[in-house]
């Protein structure tokens, strides 16, 4: 089986365990270090996973919501003591909102980074194989639905660029022309899904969904490595959260910007996330270094 990275290789528990805990992590700790240190490695592993998308991506769905986010924070949001001048309509326009602003579009952006991880490395066969058994009928709708999204808009890709050739392209033309040939793509799309739904059904039943008796295969197995990364994971969110709640990670914005910052435990609360949050970056690393030294060796 092919992986696109060395932490995809390990077990669908080491993967999803992980990401849960990033993603419960980085809605959480809204401390600007944390912040930060979450945007900076989820942008590093969405680098080593996609490489010449990472551009397109970022200018594309991250950028506009950090700006967009930013910006209408200010705008609606009018707590704090520091008054920077008033909006036309009287409100006052605060540091505070303007830095928390900052802060939402930051954690919004690593969580969009995070998540374009989590759809390149959790793949639908590895959804399956852990709820397959808890919730067999929801796991392969979601598994379904997941999959669903990005054949639909590749095949709407296709359907465009066809019409395109055959001088039906929905970029020119009168707005009557233009919505013609988009109802026409339209009922394209719609009558590939239902065939597909067909097609996807007949498969299904040909292979034995819903049988009592239907076996399941799995080519997983929890190894030692497994073991230690779900080992160390636990360490070091237990730490985490023991530190969250006893204070280490306070920082608020409102009604005026504070929070612990040079202490030695909440440095040492910091390094821990940031080892956390790197950990598939350092295993790919780790994995890279490996092969090249064997074929040093040859």
């Amino acid at each position: 089986m092919e992986h696109i990275d060395s932490f995809s290789s390990y077990h669908p528990i080491v993967n999803f365990a992980y990401f849960l805990l990033v993603f419960a992590f980085s809605m959480c700790f809204m401390h600007p270090l944390c912040l930060l240190i979450s945007f900076v490695s989820a942008l590093n592993y969405y680098y080593y996973l996609h490489k010449e998308k990472t551009a397109q991506f970022l200018m594309k769905a991250v950028a506009p919501m950090m700006l967009l986010t930013a910006v209408i924070n200010p705008a609606f949001n009018h707590q704090g003591k520091i008054i920077l001048y008033y909006l036309p309509s009287g409100n006052p326009f605060t540091l505070e909102s303007v830095v928390y602003g900052m802060a939402a579009a930051m954690m919004l952006s690593a969580v969009l980074l995070w998540f374009g991880c989590y759809s390149s490395v959790m793949t639908s066969d590895k959804f399956v194989y852990l709820f397959g058994r808890i919730v067999p009928a929801l796991s392969l709708v979601l598994s379904m639905g997941l999959r669903f999204i990005p054949r639909f808009m590749e095949q709407f890709h296709q359907v465009k660029e066809a019409q395109a050739g055959i001088r039906k392209d929905t970029s020119s033309g009168s707005i009557r022309d233009r919505m013609k040939i988009a109802f026409a793509c339209f009922s394209i799309m719609v009558t590939w899904s239902l065939e597909n739904a067909i097609e996807t059904a007949d498969s299904m039943k040909c292979r034995g969904y819903g049988l009592q008796k239907r076996t399941a295969f799995s080519i997983y197995q929890i190894r030692k490595r497994d073991k230690e990364v779900l080992l160390w994971m636990g360490i070091c969110s237990t730490y985490l959260l023991y530190g969250s709640l006893s204070g280490g990670l306070f920082w608020r914005y409102f009604p005026s910007i504070r929070g612990t910052f040079a202490e030695g435990f909440t440095i040492s609360i910091l390094l821990t996330y940031t080892a956390l949050c790197f950990t598939p970056v350092w295993l790919d690393k780790r994995e890279d270094r490996r092969w090249k030294l064997s074929r040093l060796k040859i």
